[in-house]
């Protein structure tokens, strides 16, 4: 069973969730619909990915209610003003068919618009029933603390997260600041061919996918793996269903650190980093 975490104290998420990058159309469709099939109960879509239609639609015709299932969606960068974001939000409920949305993220920070009035924007939809949780995604330790300044309580920083890629520093600000991490591209790395995680495979008869899987959720962290295989959904959810040792997660842990793989143009981590010397 995927186990749950608690973001407030009325709301609470499916650590293992859907991700939906790139599937749009009726590929989408099919895809979404055979995650609830499987039994997905988290499904984490955006503006930017253009399927929202197909995700409301794959929604309602599961026969899962629409209150067991937990959805995240995201507000572009470049609708970040406070009349955007009112407005995205009723486009999105439309799009997506639903009366609320469960988490709201801002997709990117953008310099050239307050993170205050964003944040602030979202709360005023919170407020109003629209959005039930608010968070941010792909925020360092600088843009969250920033973001502590609108005085709006964030529960996720939804971050590119593999172990060759653990970010440990943002972690432990986050769990600080009582803000959970989701972490997206967990298997785009070439960590599933690392020696320790097939030889951590084998001991626990699982796939090298289950193994890091297993590790993000047993260090406290959602994850939204994403396949358009049904049995791959079921194997990346089954990543739930058995526990490795302590020391087999530090092995994990201890992986040697690389680079980003998700560093488009105009990411701010580079920026972040100047101003922050």
């Amino acid at each position: 069973m995927v186990p749950m975490k608690q973001l407030t104290s009325e709301l609470s998420i499916p650590m293992i969730g859907f991700g939906t990058w790139r599937l749009k159309g009726q590929e989408g469709l099919e895809a979404v619909r055979s995650a609830l099939e499987v039994g997905y109960r988290h499904i984490d879509t955006a503006d930017r990915y253009g399927n929202h239609t197909e995700v409301g639609e794959a929604i309602r015709a599961s026969n899962v209610a629409r209150s067991d299932i937990f959805l995240t969606t995201k507000v572009w960068r470049d609708r970040l003003r406070r009349v955007d974001v009112l407005a995205d939000v009723d486009r999105f409920l439309l799009e997506l068919g639903t009366e609320y949305i469960d988490l709201l993220l801002i997709h990117w920070p953008n310099r050239e618009v307050s993170i205050v009035e964003t944040l602030r924007a979202m709360e005023e939809c919170r407020q109003a029933g629209k959005i039930k949780a608010i968070g941010v995604s792909n925020f360092t330790e600088k843009h969250l603390k920033e973001a502590q300044e609108a005085g709006v309580a964030i529960v996720n920083n939804q971050i590119e997260l593999h172990p060759s890629f653990s970010q440990p520093a943002l972690r432990a600000f986050c769990g600080q600041a009582g803000i959970s991490v989701t972490a997206y591209s967990p298997l785009r790395s070439g960590d599933m061919d690392h020696p320790s995680v097939r030889d951590l495979a084998t001991k626990y008869e699982c796939s090298p996918a289950q193994v890091i899987l297993n590790w993000i959720i047993r260090r406290d962290m959602i994850v939204i793996p994403q396949t358009t295989n049904p049995e791959r959904m079921k194997e990346n959810l089954a990543a739930a269903d058995f526990s490795m040792t302590e020391e087999d997660l530090a092995i994990l842990d201890s992986l040697p650190q690389g680079t980003r793989y998700n560093d488009p143009d105009f990411g701010e981590f580079g920026v972040v980093a100047k101003l922050a010397n």
